[in-house]
């Protein structure tokens, strides 16, 4: 008589802080993974925000990209392609590529992705941690009379910025320059303008969210002044110590995030030595703000048709 399949087994998890971040146990990522497994992966990843995985060695590009195709569809940096056609963006701190500012991904691009998957190649002696930010936790936590003033506002995001300033080079140095001129090149060969709800609603678990970061420009209808002390303001919720885990890598860990719930941040603490690791990221939505007027492409009027870009006459049609 044949056996009758064995009911799934749960993932093991283990919680490291009360609102966010958890550790996946006794699990290989690969391209083969049931499907019952990948459900389980991603309403873990729904319920705790950022997952990670120790002692995932066996990975390389080619099978950190068909892990990343069971969860979505992986989507190319919209300014920088991959040399071998792959999806992989590399981070080498050695090329100057530190992102030591809380931020989340790609948000200067209407449809920014869903999901980001990071693996660890090669670490420094010391430091290099990371962190990463609850802004759902951070909505909640926010008083009631501010929580009704966010939704109402809309930001706008770009690419386009003072590389020198945003990295805390000294730009009259010659290799700071070089550095900041270097990043201006790579990551603004197309300027993008978004402009976003600064309260989002998580198209999974109808979480509210705040949306904001690095890329973050202006909030629409503010002077400049007004706009980054109300950012400021709004932003110090997502960096509440409590809303944050911090994670100490090893080589060989993932992690996995939800990019439509955090923010994260790369701590450059580690002077000149090597920090690589490489990054796939899945195609998101268009953010649709609590009124349920999704976000809008500024710049440019005629963009590249690439995942994550959507034309501003698409939205409305994408939001139904």
């Amino acid at each position: 008589m044949a056996t009758a399949p064995s009911a799934p087994t749960a993932l093991e998890l283990t919680r490291i802080t009360g609102r966010i971040g958890a550790v996946v146990h006794g699990l290989k990522l690969d391209g083969e993974l049931p499907r019952t497994t990948v459900e389980q992966v991603r309403a873990a990843l729904h319920a705790h925000k950022v997952l990670f995985f120790r002692g995932q060695h066996h990975l390389d590009d080619a099978s950190h990209e068909a892990f990343a195709r069971l969860l979505g569809h992986p989507v190319g940096h919209p300014t920088v392609p991959a040399a071998d056609g792959r999806y992989v963006f590399e981070l080498d701190a050695t090329k100057g590529v530190r992102a030591n500012n809380w931020h989340t991904d790609v948000t200067f691009v209407p449809a920014y992705p869903a999901a980001s998957i990071l693996r660890a190649v090669e670490l420094p002696p010391y430091g290099g941690e990371t962190m990463w930010a609850n802004t759902a936790a951070a909505y909640r936590a926010m008083p009631a009379a501010l929580k009704v003033f966010a939704e109402q506002l809309r930001a706008v995001h770009t690419n386009d910025f003072d590389y020198a300033a945003r990295l805390g080079l000294r730009p009259e140095l010659a290799e700071n320059r070089e550095v900041a001129d270097l990043f201006r090149q790579v990551f603004v060969s197309t300027a993008f303008k978004t402009e976003h709800p600064v309260v989002r609603v998580h198209p999974v678990t109808g979480e509210k969210t705040i949306l904001l970061g690095a890329f973050t420009q202006s909030l629409v209808g503010f002077a400049s002044d007004d706009s980054r002390e109300l950012i400021a303001l709004l932003q110090r919720f997502v960096e509440k110590p409590e809303n944050t885990v911090r994670w100490s890598w090893q080589v060989g860990d993932v992690a996995i995030w939800d990019n439509r719930a955090t923010q994260h941040y790369a701590v450059n603490d580690y002077g000149d030595h090597p920090r690589l690791v490489r990054r796939i990221t899945l195609d998101g939505d268009v953010p649709v703000g609590v009124d349920g007027v999704p976000s809008r492409l500024l710049e440019p009027a005629e963009p590249p048709r690439v995942a994550g870009i959507v034309p501003a006459a698409e939205l409305e049609a994408l939001s139904h």
